[in-house]
């Protein structure tokens, strides 16, 4: 009965977002905008510590899906997920290296569909993690600096340019533009301009970089913020009922300096990497705003699909973990706003979204046809219908953990060498913070098997 329901809910899906995109009318340009290491740390998603205007804006003039998640947290492996429509796998998308070509042979990455259609494709930054990983776009443009930390304090730099460990932030009275992800705007504006006058279809892809560690955004950026006012997470220790193969090291923030190599953060340090984090979030926020408005005053946002990602989620001490690289909610959840010619402004959608339906979506809003080789679900109907409910099923892996969300219920399952599987379970209509391993109280059993047996036909539904 499960299998059934399951290849029902599955045809169903398709059927109605067939029909949808039938009565879509295509836009001419896609402007593809991917944030680096952005949680839902926003405004428009009930955050209203953060100052995130320009995102905000740009979510007043779309839809805003407030259930959208990434299929692996670690940046190379999502975006070549993201950007060849396969989902990842135990033997493909692992690390943060990892290649589009994983996805093998037969998989046309979206470069390559908006090729075919006549589209210029343009990368501007940190799209692909690997730098010419797609050799096909008609230009991929990389901002240069000693290396990608690109700090600006002239002590930090010679510690990069030494190789050795420098701070995890910066705060410095400086410009915009010394930093990669104001020069990065500059170039997308500029390229903006030279699209207009050639007329030809476009999809500009902007990778920006903050607010990825290092956190350096100029000082003015960090006055935003009252630090006595920045709240550690509720649930910021590691769950006692949790498995420990569940927890991690956080290597990624202990290789900075000045950041203890064990053991829990002292307070006031993990407050002020907030704040680090949240001045580097009102930088890049500004940057897109510029981006946006350049777009407006060349009169090319009637004609654009404009897209708005992070590649995955990121943990503030929260389960007294940092970084990503956990099956935990918070390093799984995206920001994710879509605003298309006619279609609904200022609409939240609590659908279920995935970065590997990004793809399908953009077809169907330009050419309108899609690849056999895509995983991922379309989009649209949620785009022409907000309020309505089209997808409840996710699913995110981490190395060894398989992560499936189906409705309120988040639950991974790690296959150890011995065959044997730990379990971890969390019901967010009553444990929003995931306290609380469902999975190791009896009354829950009949509800594990039910998971771990749509989990297995989830992986079986595209291995």
């Amino acid at each position: 009965m499960l299998m059934n329901n399951f290849l029902k809910y599955t045809f169903i899906l398709s059927v109605v977002f067939q029909a949808a995109a039938q009565d879509i009318k295509p836009a001419k340009n896609v402007l593809f905008i991917m944030v680096d290491d952005l949680r839902p740390e926003l405004n428009v998603y009930g955050q209203d510590l953060i100052k995130s205007p320009n995102i905000d804006a740009l979510a007043a003039a779309g839809t805003t899906f407030k259930r959208a998640y990434c299929n692996v947290p670690v940046c190379g492996a999502s975006r070549a997920s993201l950007l060849s429509g396969v989902r990842p796998t135990a033997k493909r998308f692992l690390k943060y290296y990892s290649s589009i070509n994983e996805a093998g042979p037969n998989a046309q990455h979206i470069v390559d569909y908006f090729n075919d259609r006549g589209y210029t494709t343009i990368s501007n930054n940190k799209i692909t993690h690997l730098k010419n990983d797609i050799k096909t776009w008609d230009e991929e443009w990389h901002p240069k600096d000693i290396s990608w930390r690109n700090y600006q304090d002239p002590k930090n730099r010679d510690l990069d340019a030494n190789k050795k460990p420098g701070p995890a932030y910066e705060r410095l009275a400086v410009e915009d533009s010394v930093y990669f992800d104001a020069q990065t705007a500059y170039k997308s504006i500029e390229d903006l301009k030279k699209l207009k006058a050639n007329g030809q279809p476009f999809f500009l892809a902007v990778g920006f970089v903050k607010p990825h560690l290092p956190f350096t955004a100029p000082k003015k950026y960090w006055d935003l913020y009252d630090e006595s006012k920045i709240r550690l997470p509720k649930q910021s220790t590691f769950p006692e009922t949790a498995p420990k193969i569940a927890n991690h090291k956080w290597g990624e923030l202990r290789a900075y300096k000045d950041i203890p190599k064990e053991g829990p953060i002292p307070e006031d340090l993990a407050k002020t990497l907030i704040h680090a984090y949240y001045a580097s979030v009102s930088f890049v926020d500004a940057q897109i705003g510029e981006l946006i408005n350049a777009l407006d005053a060349l009169e090319l946002r009637e004609s654009t699909v404009v897209v708005l990602v992070g590649d995955h989620g990121w943990s503030l001490s929260d389960h007294g973990l940092w970084a990503k690289h956990s099956n935990f909610e918070v390093a799984l959840q995206v920001p994710m706003i879509i605003s298309a010619p006619g279609l609904s402004e200022n609409k939240i959608s609590n659908s279920v979204a995935e970065l590997v339906d990004l793809y399908p979506t953009l077809c169907d809003l330009t050419s309108g046809k899609k690849p056999p080789h895509l995983q991922g679900n379309s989009l649209i109907s949620s785009l022409q219908n907000p309020d309505k409910i089209y997808k409840t099923t996710a699913l995110a892996r981490w190395q060894k953990g398989e992560t499936l969300i189906e409705n309120n219920y988040f639950y991974t399952e790690w296959t150890l060498k011995s065959n044997r599987i730990q379990r971890m379970l969390y019901d967010h209509s009553i444990d929003p913070d995931e306290t609380v391993n469902l999975a190791t109280l009896r009354r829950y059993d009949k509800t594990v098997e039910n998971l771990s047996q749509q989990l297995k036909l989830f992986k079986k539904s595209f291995n």
